[in-house]
């Protein structure tokens, strides 16, 4: 291959470009989760830890669909890259099609079976029934996300995260004041507590949703078309997005599954070992799923030059980019390290149940650069030019043979403390690590997916 130089200066304009206002979507809508999680984390660790259950089905369907999309978006970025916005739209209508489809099964689930849903994550009476009530009620945010999610990916893959950013500040922002008007009973409405919770997520999700389809159809968006120029696909297209969409759907809905099998490890201990890592990981959240965002980056970066054919160039931007990674996963880590104890007195918990959370962002804080490095490499690299299954193998075979065995054997067995059992669940992190470093110098990944494909 000729070498390549890379103006380091140019590419991390357009990192900035693509992936700051991802961030920063990501940033508030996971402020607005603490917030969610302080307001109902002020009712009492049962009410708590009975939405952190909840939400768990609701966080298996968002990382199914992430997976499915995520999948596409090799495609998209490679299609965006060549400028064909034939097949890129035919790719979002096809996400689309799969993504109500499965919407609409998690959609009748909640609706008809909320206690057996979390039965699965708890055997406390109390929990079972607060988490029922919030499942139902949130019911209608499985369709809402069904369509959001895959045109979010389009905004974002042809480089227009600033609209996806404006409409979740918009419903975001709207739901932290529609909670506490719900939960606590403000201007006239009567307090609802967890049914107060969900509903308000309910009205933040349709808000989204409509916000999204505003700006693309009505605003004339590129990417809007008529309805027609989204559907009716080839069967070799088909076959070939499918094949690696199998991987990332298998690979997010299994890691979502390993997250649901640790939290119900977690929820069989206490309620309030429960409580502090449903709160550490609302924190964890805050601080990691902004940063990730450099694994966007790094896919829509690098599958534009997959996409030109342009091999050497998108192994070197991939390179500088996990570089950056680095340096952010550190800084984020040690931040979260220095505030921990502020940060875990804000929550309305016994003086046990702040230690423990206390002791927890702990261990994520020097944890922080290891999953940030992971992720970039899972989502970004290998992504993006298809390499899927290797993903796939790499990240479950390290939770499910590692990961979740361990905190099984902690949790129930060994009678660990909740932070230790948490230690446990970080171990598979450094398998993965040595795994993926591996993969990405190998060059293997570097492919490109979309040449000869026919659509139409």
């Amino acid at each position: 291959m000729e070498q390549i130089t890379i103006d380091k200066k140019k590419l991390y304009q357009s990192l900035a470009v693509v992936v700051l206002p991802i961030a920063l979507q990501q940033l508030i809508s996971s402020s607005l989760s603490l917030v969610d999680n302080l307001m109902i984390g002020s009712m009492g660790e049962a009410e708590l830890a009975a939405v952190g259950l909840a939400t768990q089905v609701y966080f298996i369907h968002w990382m199914m669909l992430f997976g499915f999309s995520s999948g596409c978006n090799t495609f998209l970025s490679q299609f965006f890259g060549t400028g064909d916005w034939k097949s890129f739209r035919k790719v979002v209508g096809f996400v689309i099609t799969v993504a109500v489809c499965a919407g609409t099964v998690f959609f009748l689930a909640a609706l008809f079976i909320p206690e057996t849903i979390m039965g699965i994550f708890t055997d406390d009476p109390q929990t079972i029934a607060l988490g029922a009530v919030y499942v139902r009620t949130g019911a209608p945010c499985f369709l809402c996300i069904a369509v959001n999610v895959p045109f979010t990916a389009a905004l974002r893959v042809s480089e227009q995260a600033s609209i996806p950013l404006r409409n979740s500040s918009i419903a975001f922002f709207g739901n932290t004041f529609l909670n506490y008007v719900f939960i606590f009973g403000k201007f006239g409405c009567p307090a609802m507590g967890v049914k107060g919770a969900a509903l308000a997520t309910v009205f933040c999700r349709v808000i989204e949703v409509s916000l999204t389809l505003f700006a693309v159809f009505v605003r004339k968006n590129v990417i809007a078309a008529p309805l027609k120029e989204f559907f009716g696909w080839k069967r070799e297209f088909v076959a070939r997005v499918v094949r690696n969409c199998i991987p990332t759907t298998i690979n997010e809905s299994m890691w979502a599954a390993a997250t649901a099998a640790y939290n119900a490890a977690y929820g069989h201990m206490s309620v309030t070992a429960f409580a502090a890592v449903q709160a550490g990981n609302t924190v964890l959240n805050l601080f990691s799923m902004a940063i990730f965002s450099l694994g966007d980056g790094m896919m829509i970066l690098v599958g534009q030059d997959l996409g030109r054919r342009n091999y050497d160039r998108a192994f070197r931007v991939a390179r500088e980019i996990v570089k950056v990674g680095l340096v952010v996963g550190s800084s984020a880590g040690l931040l979260l390290l220095v505030l921990s104890r502020p940060i875990a007195g804000l929550f309305n918990f016994t003086p046990e149940g702040i230690e423990t959370l206390r002791n927890i962002l702990i261990i994520y804080g020097f944890a922080m650069v290891l999953k940030l490095y992971n992720g970039i490499h899972v989502t970004g690299t290998l992504r993006s030019g298809g390499d899927t299954k290797f993903a796939m193998i790499s990240e479950l075979s390290t939770m499910w043979l590692i990961g979740v065995p361990l905190v099984y054997l902690g949790a129930l067995y060994l009678k660990l403390p909740v932070h230790w059992v948490v230690l446990l669940s970080i171990s598979e992190e450094v398998v993965k690590a040595c795994i993926l470093t591996w993969r990405f110098f190998s060059k293997k990944w570097v492919n490109n997916v979309i040449h000869g494909i026919e659509i139409m």
